[in-house]
Formats: C-alpha cells, structure tokens, sequence
C-alpha cells in the first residue's frame, strides 16, 4: 500500500500538468523545453527558426546553422518543482548535424508519511533524460531529423527507465515562407517499470502548418496533436459534439517578428484549456505567451503560462553560438 501511495502521488504531479488521461509513463517528456515554444501554446512542429531548443518539438529542425550553439532552460513549474534542459549542436558537414541534450525535472523534498499521517522520513523524485540528435538535408526543402532517448526516473526508492525516439520531418518554402513539419513523438517502451505494472511511453504523431504574411511580419501557426487517439475523457462524464473533440487535438500560435533579432509571441492549446477551465479563476487557462531577444551571439527568450490549475509557470531560455563569437 505505501508503495502505491507513493507512486500515484508523484505521477500526479506530472500527469496531472497534462491533463491526459493517467495511463503513460514519462510524461513529464510532454513539457516543452524551449521558451519560444511554450509561448506558441506549447507543442510546434513546423516554426522554422535558428532556435536549437525547438529541436524537442521536431529534431527535423536541426541543422548545420546551429553549429557550436549551446542553450540553456529553465521552467518554473508549481512550488519547488523545476524543469530543464541542456543541449549542444554540432555542423557535420554542409547537410548534416548532430546533438546532445538532457532534460530534467526534480520534485524537492517532501515529507513521507504512512496512512495515518504519521512522518517516516524525508523523500524526492526526478526524472531525467539523454538525448541525441541527427538530421540530414533530404532536399533542398525537406529536413529529416532523429532524436534517441534514454529515460530514467527515480521517485524515493523507486525507479523505472524507458528507451525511446523521435523521429521528425520539416519542409519548408523559403519563397512563400511556408512551412510544414510532421513528428512521432516518444516511440518507444519501457524497459524497467516502478512495479510490476508497466506504462506506455507518452507517444504521439504530430502535424502542423506555418505561413508568414506576405506584407507583414506575422506568423500563423497551426499543430494537431493527440492523433494517436479521438476522444477523451469529459470532466462531466458526456460525450463531446465532434467540433470540441475536433478543436481538443489543435494547438494555434501566432507570432509577431519584426526583425531576426526580435520575437514576440501568443498561444492557445485548446485541450489545456478546456481541461483545466475551472467555474472560478483559471480564466487564461490554455493560453501563454513570452518574447525574445538577440545581441550578437546571445539570444535570451522568455515565456508564460499554465500547465497546472494551482500555479501559472515561467520559462526562460538562453542560448550562445561559439560559431558567432568566432573563438
């Protein structure tokens, strides 16, 4: 029984920011590492920018114009709950590049009690994981990208692993600054369970669309997610009519760039939202936003937004291009 209580009660600190339906493991690999994509509502597989840390939305996005780029993030996420990431890229060639990356989340300590209150000692939880990446130019216009990951999890004395990949396509129309990307998300399995029940890694296909104005530097940004399944559990125990199940698998973004050295930007996830809407307060459920800046080899990106009902999460992103500083 302690050992159930323990595990459910750290499971619910990262399901419960997704607001999925409880039967994946890992999930804490469905919180976006990179700040200009937590801005765009969290899940974005087809901006095009020379942003290293958008390669966890769709490792068709790395590419040879990273070269020797190092980002760092952090998120805020409720209490003393922390997420981040470290990852490095590295030119191959004129067509290729490859990467390395780690993701990490740490619960804090907490107070370990038997069902009738009483403390037993102290506790934590974190989860970690290694990534690497290669992509490879296909075309002129198509990118492929592969992202093979380690997955280690570890609540008080209990751990599971998990093995798994990315795997991404992105095109993209320089001429009409259109651009397209498709991704499985967390394929894999896991290979060492916290007991004797395993869960399924979160996995998922993900498309989406983005196009720039022609005369104004605007961004359109549209990602469908969740394809892996139709419907989802309804709060009232209802079935929803087919536009709101339609509109749940849907993440739209929309950003403002007036030059390559600026970015500001606002999001809306439409299953977030509804799953966390509350009668009272939670009224910016589903919708985030942040902005960006870059000085020379430096760029620092900011943004905001809900993943849980109690707490509304802050990310920052910093990243440096050794190539730009020319050492």
């Amino acid at each position: 029984m302690r050992q159930r209580i323990l595990i459910g009660i750290l499971l619910y600190f990262t399901s419960s920011v997704f607001a999925q339906e409880g039967k994946s493991s890992f999930d804490f690999l469905q919180l976006p590492a990179s700040a200009r994509a937590a801005a765009l509502g969290g899940t974005n597989v087809s901006v095009i920018e020379n942003d290293i840390s958008l390669i966890y939305q769709n490792p068709g996005f790395l590419g040879p114009e990273m070269d020797l780029e190092l980002n760092l993030n952090y998120l805020s996420y409720i209490a003393d709950i922390g997420m981040g990431s470290v990852t490095f890229a590295k030119a191959l060639g004129d067509r290729s590049a490859w990467g390395l990356g780690v993701n990490y989340s740490n619960y804090g300590n907490m107070k370990e009690t038997w069902e009738d209150q009483t403390i037993v000692g102290d506790l934590s939880g974190s989860d970690l994981c290694a990534n690497a990446f290669f992509s490879r130019d296909l075309t002129d216009r198509i990118r492929g990208g592969v992202a093979a990951k380690f997955v280690y999890s570890a609540y008080d004395q209990y751990t599971a692993i998990g093995l798994g990949v990315d795997l991404g396509l992105s095109y993209y129309n320089r001429e009409k600054d259109f651009s397209i990307g498709l991704v499985g998300k967390n394929l894999g399995r896991q290979i060492k369970a916290y007991d004797e029940e395993s869960g399924a890694m979160p996995w998922d296909i993900r498309l989406g669309f983005s196009k720039r104005l022609a005369h104004a530097p605007i961004r359109f940004s549209v990602t469908g997610m969740y394809f892996n399944q139709w419907k989802f559990e309804n709060p009232n125990g209802e079935e929803d009519p087919f536009l709101t199940t339609f509109g749940k698998h849907l993440v739209l973004g929309v950003d403002f760039i007036p030059s390559d050295n600026l970015w500001i930007a606002v999001g809306y996830n439409v299953k977030r939202g509804a799953d966390m809407k509350l009668q009272e307060g939670n009224k910016m459920a589903g919708f985030s936003i942040g902005a960006g800046l870059k000085v020379k080899a430096f760029q620092v990106g900011c943004s905001v937004g809900q993943y849980h009902p109690g707490a509304t999460s802050f990310m920052i992103s910093l990243t440096t291009s050794f190539a730009e500083m020319k050492l």
